[in-house]
């Protein structure tokens, strides 16, 4: 008997796959895209995948936090937060990034999730608190993607190459910049709600080995917050803008990513 979660899974690669080469062909023959088709489409495809998320992450024991499943969510989010931006920044070209990566998110989720794998004494504040900062982490990830191309372009341009590749296939600089700052002041106000629910749910941060995880959470706040300030109050964008996003994202992977390597596999805990 087929499942409703595999309906949803098949319907949803449908129509990830539908709209990303009717996008991909018009954009390669120098077409306009039908904007409200690509939205339509996109669109149920987001619903699809958030309705196999619902399924494979909300249970009545709580969170399942496999990390399949936490991968199909924070795939689905930055193809969500690609949607959205894309209604009001001209930017759908970018959607042809997003949409391999929350199809393949979504495959493995589906494919290879296991239930059940929960946090022991688990409570509603430290949920939200988890799922805030994935999210953030999510968000900031795209920033620092967004960021490297930035680079790209501003190398095209400033060194007038001929064959100006980045410069040719995306958006523009201003627009691809705009889309920079409004990606990390999404993620700069989750990573803010996210360390004020676990400065709340977090009973000791040193006996649950966060402290080095927090620290650099905040020192990573501190950067992006300094860079939205700069950019709003003293004008900064360009390469000062592309530096603060690759040291503020380097920082909360370090956090992240470094101080689980450190416990599991140096200190063995």
């Amino acid at each position: 008997m087929i499942s409703l979660p595999l309906v949803y899974t098949i319907l949803a690669l449908i129509a990830y796959t539908t709209s990303f080469w009717y996008l991909f062909i018009h954009l390669m023959s120098k077409r306009d895209p039908n904007h409200w088709f690509v939205r339509l489409v996109l669109g149920l495809g987001l619903l699809l995948h958030a309705g196999v998320l619902y399924n494979d992450m909300l249970t009545p024991l709580g969170v399942n936090y496999d990390v399949f499943v936490l991968l199909s969510f924070t795939s689905g989010l930055m193809l969500l937060l690609s949607f959205i931006f894309s209604a009001f920044r001209p930017i759908l070209a970018l959607n042809l990034i997003g949409i391999p990566v929350a199809a393949t998110g979504l495959i493995l989720g589906f494919a290879l999730s296991k239930q059940n794998q929960f946090i022991e004494q688990h409570s509603f504040g430290l949920d939200v608190h988890i799922i805030l900062s994935l999210s953030a982490y999510a968000v900031l990830l795209m920033a620092t993607i967004q960021a490297v191309i930035l680079w790209f372009q501003d190398r095209e341009l400033k060194n007038k190459q001929k064959k100006r590749f980045w410069v040719n296939l995306l958006p523009s600089f201003q627009a691809m910049e705009s889309l920079l700052f409004d990606l990390i002041i999404t993620g700069f106000i989750l990573l803010t709600i996210a360390l004020g629910f676990g400065f709340f749910t977090i009973d000791d941060f040193f006996a649950q080995h966060l402290a080095h995880k927090t620290a650099f959470s905040i020192i990573s706040w501190f950067v992006y917050g300094s860079l939205l300030i700069g950019h709003y109050k003293f004008g900064w964008r360009g390469q000062k803008a592309i530096r603060f996003t690759l040291i503020g994202f380097m920082l909360l992977a370090i956090g992240f990513i470094g101080s689980k390597f450190i416990l599991e596999m140096v200190l063995g805990r």
